[in-house]
């Protein structure tokens, strides 16, 4: 069997309502300035199971999976409602769609096939196949799916709009309705990575605390997105780095300014310099670069502004510029440079952010991205977040893929199942990613994964 011969068939489409009734006093749930400002596009991700028991049929385990999410969608309840203009959420128990599908190949034909991996992806995301790219526009803030493959493997695919979910809260949907489908304690307690032991649940009331804290802004109670992406063909390649390779590089980055840098700023300076090098390599010129890294503000802001259990999407952007040709630049400057910036936002925004300055930032952002003179690149890290730990009782995920969205110079960065390696996906311009294909600084630290994935960015 040929990849282009893998087919995903749709069998059964149905809509989870809420096991339990949304209380008169939780119906209207205000965005916070954040949710605002999220772009309104759902966030794809996918969960890859080798084996549930094949003893059991798909069917089974497809209403073992509706119950569960019925279950979650009641400590989720503003998910299963819609959205109300750009301010807030009218939970009315609508629900989340739910399809199922089967596919017509053993799960190892897409894990064991690099070459198969992302041209068959869109098949088993929900969004891409009822065709829909904004959660406004469909109604539904959670679609999902679940893909049934020949031989027990099973893929879980799941698009959650953004305004309602940053990586934080998206894992914490996913490991709460993981732990019902196990039939584990599901408690009010903290956060664990394993059905062992118990899991954290959202409180109705933390749904409301990020709009009280950053309360909307008015002139945000629009359609019209603060942040638009330009179409351009790009194409995706992952990179993978070993836990030595990380080691080595964190070694050979560290200088008197950054003594200890971390394992996210010595990857991303790796990448940003090999972008930088192909950009100039086929432009013919050094650009601006603009390193535009998301910033988990839950991390950010002193207690008690924010709790790290504060559920929406929290989000804030921390951009590091550079202006010097490359060849007057190495990974110590750089990594000295992320380290500089990041440091900056924190003593910026540490004791607070109006809604006017989260605004002005992403204005900013979005002014940047409009430049043909200056190289911006958007940057999000799901590193150390519990997406492995989902287990909806065949075990932890053998994979876990997060879709970079088709935008241009969007750089993704994810742990390895084992956790102590990253992947890293780019999406770049073709010309630059070919550059990049063949950095030998890069391939030194990293294995690159022989994938490749023919994209059109979009808003």
């Amino acid at each position: 069997m040929t990849t282009s011969e893998i087919k995903v068939e749709i069998i059964h489409k149905e809509t989870i309502k809420p096991s339990s009734p949304t209380p008169r006093h939780f119906k209207i749930l205000k965005l916070s300035v954040f949710d605002q400002i999220a772009s309104d596009v759902y966030v794809p991700l996918l969960f890859f199971y080798r084996h549930h028991n094949s003893s059991v049929p798909s069917a089974e385990i497809s209403n073992i999976l509706k119950t569960s999410l019925s279950k979650t969608l009641t400590l989720f309840y503003p998910w299963a409602g819609q959205f109300q203009y750009n301010d807030s959420i009218g939970c009315n128990d609508r629900g989340a769609e739910f399809l199922e599908a089967q596919v017509n190949c053993p799960i190892s034909k897409i894990l064991d096939n690099p070459d198969a991996h992302q041209m068959q992806f869109k098949q088993l995301l929900p969004a891409e196949h009822m065709g829909l790219a904004r959660a406004a526009g469909s109604g539904n803030l959670v679609l999902v799916q679940a893909s049934f493959f020949e031989r027990g493997g099973v893929a879980i695919g799941a698009s959650i709009s953004h305004k309602v979910a940053d990586a934080i809260t998206g894992s914490t949907f996913i490991n709460t309705w993981a732990a019902f489908a196990f039939g584990s304690s599901v408690v009010s307690s903290t956060t664990t990575g394993d059905h062992q032991e118990v899991v954290k649940f959202p409180a109705p009331k933390m749904f409301g605390v990020p709009a009280s804290l950053f309360p909307p802004l008015d002139f945000l109670n629009t359609h019209h997105p603060v942040v638009e992406y330009a179409k351009e063909k790009c194409m995706t390649r992952r990179f993978l780095f070993g836990a030595s390779e990380i080691a080595a590089l964190k070694s050979k980055s560290a200088s008197s300014t950054v003594p200890n840098p971390s394992r996210i700023e010595v990857v991303s300076a790796l990448v940003w310099k090999c972008t930088m090098e192909a950009s100039r390599s086929n432009s013919g010129f050094m650009k601006t670069s603009v390193w535009c890294q998301a910033v988990n503000m839950r991390e950010i802001l002193a207690k008690p502004l924010a709790d790290k259990y504060l559920l929406g999407s929290l989000v804030g952007l921390s951009m590091t510029k550079t202006q010097l040709d490359i060849d007057n630049q190495d990974l110590l400057t750089l990594v000295a440079l992320l380290r500089k910036g990041m440091e900056e936002f924190k003593e910026n925004f540490g004791n607070g952010i109006s809604g006017e300055e989260a605004f002005e930032i992403f204005k900013e952002y979005g002014n940047l991205l409009r430049r043909d003179d200056i190289e911006t690149y958007s940057c999000s890290s799901m590193c150390r977040l519990p997406f492995y730990s989902a287990d909806f009782g065949w075990g932890k995920p053998l994979w876990v893929f997060i879709s970079s969205a088709d935008i241009k110079n969007a750089i993704k960065f994810m742990d390895t199942r084992d956790g102590d390696g990253m992947e890293v996906i780019l999406t770049l311009k073709e010309e630059d990613l070919a550059k990049i294909e063949n950095n030998k600084e890069l391939l030194a630290y990293s294995q690159p994964v022989q994938q490749k994935m023919r994209t059109t960015a979009k808003l």
